[in-house]
């Protein structure tokens, strides 16, 4: 089982853990985490963009000329697709970018994700992480303490914890989630995991 090291919220280090093998150290899956991310991704786009084609714009009824005879080209509309004001041709239309995964493989990506940032050195456990009242300077003492200022920061709770969230969202880069709400792409899109020792067995007792 991979051991990591237990800080407290100064940055001391206090002891160690042992973490679940099965979820911390399986063999990491890049191909699974490609698709993991990607599918997070696209399950955000909102695929409201919409163009007219040449049979949605307004006018155009009549032939702008005769045929034969004016010495100019051809013209049906004057909303074809040649014209100022004419339809688009191939643009985006309303549609569904939403793809899935099977859960299993979902569970795969997300111990990949975990297991990659335990090899890194990049997971960190907390033995406990609160505030007694609501101020972003908490949250910047606590992150100077692990020299964690620079680069994005992912902080993991066991439960919501509102002291902990309105202290971090006025601090660029720094994410605040609870341990069921992990996912791959924010794992692997923050350079540091801060991770309370409660989260983690509320993590391992979902995905052992």
């Amino acid at each position: 089982m991979p051991k990591v090291a237990l800080y407290n919220m100064s940055g001391q280090q206090t002891g160690e853990i042992e973490l679940n093998d099965w979820v911390f150290g399986c063999e990491v899956n890049a191909a699974v985490l490609h698709q993991a991310v990607t599918m997070q991704l696209n399950n955000q786009r909102q695929g409201n963009a919409a163009t007219k084609t040449r049979g949605f714009v307004r006018g155009g009824g009549k032939k702008p000329w005769k045929q034969k005879g004016t010495g100019r080209a051809r013209a049906g509309t004057i909303r074809s697709p040649l014209w100022v004001g004419g339809g688009t041709v191939f643009g985006p239309h309303p549609r569904k970018y939403t793809i899935s995964m099977p859960r299993k493989v979902r569970r795969l990506a997300l111990r990949s994700a975990l297991t990659s940032k335990v090899n890194a050195g990049e997971l960190l456990v907390l033995e406990d992480l609160s505030f007694a009242e609501i101020k972003t300077k908490n949250m910047v003492n606590f992150l100077e303490g692990f020299q964690a200022t620079a680069g994005k920061s992912l902080v993991v709770t066991a439960e919501k914890n509102e002291a902990v969230e309105k202290s971090a969202g006025n601090i660029p880069g720094v994410t605040t989630l609870t341990s069921l709400g992990i996912n791959v792409y924010d794992l692997l899109n923050h350079r540091r995991v801060f991770v309370t020792k409660d989260a983690i067995a509320k993590i391992e007792e979902v995905l052992a």
